[in-house]
């Protein structure tokens, strides 16, 4: 029988673990199975973790739940959405189940990487539905359009402290129905600002040269080199805002985003993108992006 273990924060030696752990399943699957919130969360209380462990006391699985969190980044503690990962060597030993079973009763949703069939039928088989599914998109830098900024528009780099406020109001609003991004907060902030890869520079704002006012932006991320793999951009997070949307500056910031990358050497970009938002996906098509995998988010009805 799976012992599992329920906890609000992780030591380092399990932290270390869970980032092992990941690392095994994503060299046999070809996919990692934790995303940037949930590493991100490994050493916040912002997740109940919850560690499913082998009869040698090794660390067979790992899943966590996240909730909606306050303004002061305090999670709810019955957050109902997550992600779960055996470790290779472990599979098809009933920790998975075990790890459900710990996650309780009631609506739950998990995100499965690659769309792998073996995801799918274990998530069937436990009841859940396929309910939502978030393509990741790519192209060569190579080429890029000619899209110019709409009149009486400016670009300028976001700055830490000064652009946080204004750059949260924009965001929410532009984001006013999506799941997640809707939500953020300056904890939320705070947490990507103290990682290694933020970079202000590319941190892009478009603003009315009147009065500096928002109008949207280009969060621009680059991935490092890793395991053979190329370092590679991504327009990490980009969005209008709809109370002062100018024609056009969708298109144009992500251009200019995609310049900013490709004058750091890269060859390559990528995105997120939800496959039910036809507008942005329709956009990004124009760009000259391509489906590159799909992540599957699946739900259990309360």
């Amino acid at each position: 029988m799976t012992d599992v273990r329920s906890t609000d924060r992780l030591t380092d030696a399990e932290v270390a673990a869970v980032l092992a752990l990941a690392a095994a399943a994503d060299e046999a699957d070809g996919v990692h199975p934790l995303s940037e919130d949930g590493l991100l969360g490994l050493r916040g209380t912002a997740h109940r973790h919850l560690l499913a462990l082998a009869d040698d006391g090794d660390l067979a699985g790992y899943a966590y739940l996240a909730g909606p969190a306050d303004v002061t980044g305090t999670p709810d503690v019955a957050g109902r959405s997550g992600e779960l990962v055996v470790h290779p060597k472990h599979r098809l030993r009933g920790h998975a189940t075990a790890l459900l079973a710990a996650a309780g009763t009631g609506e739950l949703q998990f995100w499965a990487h690659g769309d792998e069939p073996a995801a799918r039928a274990f998530a069937e088989k436990a009841g859940f539905t396929r309910s939502r599914v978030l393509w990741q998109m790519r192209r060569p830098l190579a080429d890029l359009p000619e899209v110019p900024l709409p009149p009486q528009v400016r670009l300028r780099a976001f700055v830490p402290g000064q652009d946080d406020a204004a750059w949260l109001g924009v965001n929410s609003r532009a984001f006013a129905h999506h799941p997640e991004q809707g939500r953020w907060t300056e904890h939320d902030l705070r947490l990507r600002f103290a990682e290694p890869w933020f970079d202000p520079a590319g941190f892009l704002l478009a603003v009315d040269p009147a009065d500096d006012r928002l109008l949207g932006f280009h969060w621009t991320k680059v991935h490092p080199a890793e395991g053979g793999e190329p370092a590679i951009g991504e327009i990490y997070v980009l969005g209008v805002d709809p109370g002062g949307h100018r024609r056009g500056l969708g298109a144009a910031l992500s251009v200019a985003g995609l310049r900013h990358l490709a004058g750091r050497g890269l060859s390559h970009a990528l995105l997120y993108v939800d496959e039910s938002n036809a507008a942005a996906v329709a956009l990004y098509r124009r760009l000259g992006f391509e489906i590159h995998s799909t992540d599957v988010q699946y739900t259990r009805a309360s």
